[in-house]
């Protein structure tokens, strides 16, 4: 697989200074309720080191645990929700590789951590589902798998909701992400860009890729998404993707 060939230069998200409003944007009012508490997955978090977004609830076990960005916070980190008060969990381990090519990168399938979902903050009945906001509710249907790197294409149409701002675009390139050490000390076998801007925050939220959970928003090339693919990061961190209101737990 060749590295991205995208010209414009690579920054992470989380650290970007700021972005070009281009591709599909939509700004309309939610017609859909927040519960209480709220279905994080596809909304905005925010830790110590800035806002992120959420990603797609899952099973490490017996706990819930939310996806989102490894680069967001360190292990052990108290993530909130938006209004930053709220804690909605701790941050735990970031995906790695067994093995690493590159002795002065770290390897990872994705790039991707998760937040162990505090108690009194788990919406108990909506694991199954992802906000998209203006987007509206998506409901992973049972016995669904997230995407893989391989199962995504040139053209396939793509969705995100970070910061509470839905957009919509299509897969223009893939290839992997090897930049010198000092630029991007991160390695990803697989980076997949689409033609979405993407700004301070999307970090970490779910991709959509034709409607089903695909990618963790990892990357800004030159204000447009680059991510990593979902499945290999839940395989790396041996979570399982909730697919049923209550993700196969007895509610506590």
């Amino acid at each position: 697989m060749t590295v991205l060939l995208l010209v414009f230069g690579l920054i992470t998200i989380a650290a970007a200074a700021a972005y070009a409003l281009v591709g599909s944007l939509m700004t309309a009012h939610r017609t859909t309720p927040v519960y209480d508490p709220p279905v994080l997955a596809g909304q905005h978090l925010w830790g110590p080191w800035g806002p992120c977004s959420g990603g797609v609830y899952a099973r490490l076990d017996n706990k819930i645990v939310l996806t989102t960005s490894s680069h967001c916070a360190s292990e052990g980190a108290q993530i909130t929700e938006p209004d930053s008060s709220v804690v909605a969990g701790v941050l735990g381990p970031a995906a790695r590789s067994a093995s690493c090519p590159y002795a002065d990168h770290t390897c990872a399938a994705s790039d991707m951590a998760y937040l162990v979902v505090a108690a009194d903050r788990i919406p108990w009945g909506h694991l199954d589902q992802i906000d998209m906001g203006v987007g509206g509710y998506r409901t992973i249907a049972p016995g669904s798998v997230a995407l893989s790197c391989d199962d995504i294409e040139l053209g396939d149409p793509v969705e995100i909701d970070g910061r509470g701002l839905y957009r919509n675009g299509d897969v223009v390139e893939k290839g992997n992400n090897l930049k010198p050490a000092d630029q991007d000390p991160a390695y990803f076998p697989c980076m997949i860009a689409a033609d979405i801007s993407v700004g301070i925050g999307d970090s970490g939220g779910v991709v959509l890729v034709r409607g089903i959970p695909a990618g963790v928003t990892s990357r800004s090339f030159g204000g447009l998404l680059g991510f990593t693919p979902l499945r290999e990061g839940l395989n790396e961190l041996g979570l399982t993707m909730c697919d049923t209101p209550n993700c196969g737990l007895a509610r506590s």
